[in-house]
């Protein structure tokens, strides 16, 4: 089997166990605790890539098959920082883990199978995280953030500047200068 560089491999397939990611222009580093994809059997959509007939995906159609497969994607929740793959069926996850074509690839899940009728969606680079979205949020006050997190929400659209009116009354940003002093 062809081994390809430690560099190579992150840049096709995203980060593996050990290697250690940097959240934005933050200082806080992730290190990717295990990695449920088998190396040399990961699943990728594209020109010659693995998901297709005969390869990572099954030939024929079956209630088994995902509706949709997160390829490769870095999952960081309550049990830990992993790579993995993402099944969804009928809209909800339907397990996590090696996904592929368990008649040809070793270690895929039984859970995970990809056939003719899944789509695929590229996790590579990619961070994956549970959260909740707040649709309607009034940026009064910076301590607002950590205790939505501490809530559970990841996610926070809307707007203002402060404790000001206009932010009181509306979910509208005033402009640049405004959001420029309030942080």
């Amino acid at each position: 089997m062809k081994k390809i560089s430690r560099k190579e491999y992150v840049s096709m397939y995203g980060p593996t166990t050990g290697d250690k990611v940097r959240l934005g222009d933050t200082d806080l580093i992730l290190e990717v605790e295990h990695d449920y994809t088998t190396y040399g059997e990961e699943i990728k959509f594209g020109g010659g890539k693995t998901i297709r007939d005969g390869m990572g995906q099954t030939n024929s159609p079956s209630s088994h098959e995902l509706d949709l497969v997160i390829t490769n994607a870095l999952i960081v929740d309550y049990t830990g920082i992993y790579k993995a793959d993402i099944g969804i069926k009928n809209g909800k996850i339907h397990g996590i883990g090696k996904a592929g074509n368990k008649d040809l690839q070793d270690g895929v899940c039984n859970r995970l199978c990809v056939g003719p009728a899944t789509e695929a969606l590229a996790g590579e680079g990619l961070i994956v995280t549970a959260g909740g979205i707040d649709t309607h949020i009034h940026f009064i006050s910076p301590q607002q953030i950590p205790t939505a997190f501490a809530s559970g929400i990841t996610t926070m659209i809307g707007g203002g500047t402060g404790p000001a009116d206009g932010t009181n009354a509306t979910t509208i940003t005033p402009g640049r200068w405004n959001l420029k002093e309030m942080l």
